[in-house]
């Protein structure tokens, strides 16, 4: 199982279609367009951060369970990702301690492995997809969902910001697997064939050298 990492706007969607399409999988995507507590929670991020986490923990997991079907399926979020959007909406404001605390131990105790599970939970590579904060806005901006413009909320720069910086302590920190950074600026397989065919010649010798 492949998993995609990387803050708003790296690319995770794209490179979990360029992965699976080359591996022949199938892909799971966060459910973002579709989510009806995303929508409320950039209207008040107080009352809605803590529902939201717990939606995306319930879909992440069915997308988990989902990807044990086949060989080298592709997610494309961590589910060990939202813990750190959780403690920085948390350190915003916009959740308790009470609340993470909840969070992180139904978290442990949802993704821990038993004995005579067939499956493990937790991915065989993380594919964390790492960006400037400049690319970040560009990208944010040029995909244009309403509720994350900066334009509609000045108050999402000091979020994005921070976001953005926190990401690299957290892959630095990841232990979960095995795992893999790929350099969103210089790399930008969406728009670049060759940048394309370079993300997954990484990819495929990642995962050679790990088989």
């Amino acid at each position: 199982m492949l998993v995609m990492s990387g803050t708003i706007g790296a690319g995770k969607t794209s490179l979990t279609q360029l992965v699976a399409k080359h591996f022949g999988s199938q892909a799971f995507y966060e459910s973002v367009d579709d989510n009806p507590i995303l929508p409320l929670f950039y209207k008040d991020p107080k009352k809605y951060a803590f529902l939201l986490q717990i939606y995306f923990l319930n879909k992440r997991l069915d997308s988990i369970k989902s990807a044990f079907a086949n060989d080298l399926d592709v997610l494309d979020r961590s589910i060990f990702e939202d813990s750190l959007l959780f403690h920085l909406n948390s350190d915003l404001g916009r959740a308790t301690s009470t609340e993470v605390d909840i969070y992180d131990s139904l978290l442990d105790n949802m993704m821990q492995e038993l004995p005579e599970a067939p499956h493990q939970k937790s991915p065989d590579l993380l594919i964390h997809i790492n960006i400037s904060f400049d690319t970040m806005l560009e990208r944010i901006k040029k995909r244009g969902r309403s509720y994350e413009q900066i334009d509609q909320d000045p108050d999402l720069y000091q979020y994005y910001q921070t976001l953005n910086e926190r990401y690299n302590q957290w892959y630095a920190n990841y232990d979960h697997s095995p795992k893999m950074q790929i350099d969103g600026d210089q790399l930008d397989f969406v728009a670049d064939p060759a940048a394309r065919k370079e993300v997954i010649r990484l990819i495929d010798e990642k995962v050679a050298s790990l088989r």
